[in-house]
């Protein structure tokens, strides 16, 4: 503005000194064109009552960083600004807000529980939160076909599922078997399609109706036997005895041979009858697992007394015995009469594991990982059959042709009770390993 101004002093001077020296008509015209143009340029800067200080280019990129402020003394103009002011402070508190809560959400979905993956029609994986990074055994997954190598079937059933619709699958993560259960959502997003899955491992939850379904099995089975079984077993043993000292004392109306078969036979079912409520009483154990009383254990002192438990029976069956933990200090919470249980259970299995061969060998060894203790029973054994590997821990089954199929089915519900898991892995001719996660 002062610079418009003195400007246009000095075309007026100017003029003034042409007119006051009679110079040429022409020279007096283009003065008096450049004074109008001057007044003009002069009187636009001063009816220009706003100038804000911003950058176009951060307007451009959406910055609202930037203020208005007017030069003007003019109220209407100061006023003006203000407005705009307040405008942007919205704007940018708006932004500030929503992406917290972007920020907020986001965390919820990575951390949550159930595993949550987004991807469009390209197989592009837009988001797998840490539940189902943990589910599939992978740091990181950009496409659907990286995914192929934890299981096809997985992939091609994101691809399938609709809206709404589910599907159970088994899968085998590394070495554990898990039972998914997947739930499909389509989306757009900005006009792209895009498909949500949700999948959640229901492995504890099946196995846990699996045990109460064998358990109420059980109540009604021992409930009839026992009610069955144990008059039959008193009366034999009456008869039996009376039979006895007839005979001895031969006052019996039956040939002695006949006397004889009878007592023998009344002998068998009392023996069996025995022998039956011993079994019936063994199975009993699997519907009356006591709630655990937690303690601290030390772990390496537990595999310690459970190698020095069994130090002569692994040495008449020549099998050495490695007792490992990552750390002395190892400790657990824990009924340790219970775990000790669990534990010799494993330990016999794993003695009994071996053919006729040399260098018998069994690993008891416990470690920390990613927050769960981790104890393990291992051998090197003759190892155990596929199919019989998917049924180990069901009541009554057994591989033995003396085992009773309920060690595996209580230690299984001794961990269940501890909120643990206890899983295998055997391949065969090579052994077989046990791990108890806490």
């Amino acid at each position: 503005m002062f610079t418009r101004l003195a400007i246009l002093s000095a075309t007026l001077f100017a003029f003034g000194f042409i007119v006051g020296n009679k110079f040429s008509f022409i020279a007096v015209v283009v003065l008096l064109i450049a004074i109008g143009f001057q007044a003009i340029q002069f009187l636009q800067i001063i009816d220009k009552p706003l100038v804000a200080e911003w950058d176009p280019e951060r307007i451009k990129f959406d910055e609202v960083t930037q203020s208005f402020r007017a030069y003007s003394n003019d109220v209407s103009a100061k006023q003006f600004c203000s407005y705009l002011n307040e405008s942007l402070n919205r704007i940018k508190n708006s932004r500030g807000e929503k992406d917290s809560e972007y920020q907020f959400f986001k965390n919820i979905v990575l951390h949550i529980g159930i595993g949550i993956l987004t991807f469009d029609d390209d197989g592009n994986i837009q988001m797998i939160n840490t539940a189902a990074k943990k589910l599939f055994k992978v740091e990181r997954a950009d496409k659907l076909d990286d995914l192929n190598e934890v299981d096809s079937s997985l992939v091609d059933s994101f691809k399938k599922l609709k809206t709404g619709g589910r599907e159970l699958l088994q899968l085998k993560a590394g070495d554990e078997a898990v039972q998914l259960s997947l739930y499909a959502i389509e989306l757009t997003l900005r006009g792209k399609p895009m498909k949500l899955i949700s999948m959640s491992n229901i492995q504890s939850e099946l196995e846990e109706k699996e045990m109460k379904a064998w358990q109420d099995l059980v109540r009604v089975l021992t409930h009839e036997i026992m009610n069955s079984v144990t008059p039959i077993s008193s009366l034999a043993t009456v008869v039996e005895g009376e039979l006895e000292v007839k005979i001895k004392n031969s006052n019996l109306q039956l040939e002695k041979e006949e006397a004889e078969d009878m007592h023998l036979s009344l002998q068998t079912i009392s023996k069996r009858s025995a022998g039956l409520i011993r079994f019936v009483k063994e199975f009993k154990n699997l519907t009356h697992v006591p709630k655990p009383k937690l303690s601290e254990v030390v772990i390496k002192d537990l595999l310690d007394e459970i190698a020095m438990l069994h130090k002569k029976e692994l040495a008449d069956h020549e099998i050495s015995v490695e007792v490992n933990t990552q750390t002395i200090e190892l400790k657990v919470q824990a009924d340790k009469t219970m775990i000790e249980q669990v534990l010799i259970n494993l330990l016999k299995n794993a003695i009994q594991a071996f053919d006729e061969q040399a260098n018998k060998k069994i690993w008891l060894s416990a470690h920390q990982s990613e927050g769960h203790v981790i104890i393990s029973v291992k051998d090197n054994g003759a190892g155990i059959d596929p199919d019989a590997l998917e049924k180990i821990f069901i009541p009554f089954f057994t591989t033995k042709k003396t085992g009773s199929g309920i060690g595996l089915s209580l230690s299984r519900q001794i961990m269940r009770q501890h909120g643990g898991q206890i899983s295998v892995k055997s391949k065969l001719g090579e052994g077989t390993e046990f791990v108890l996660r806490f």
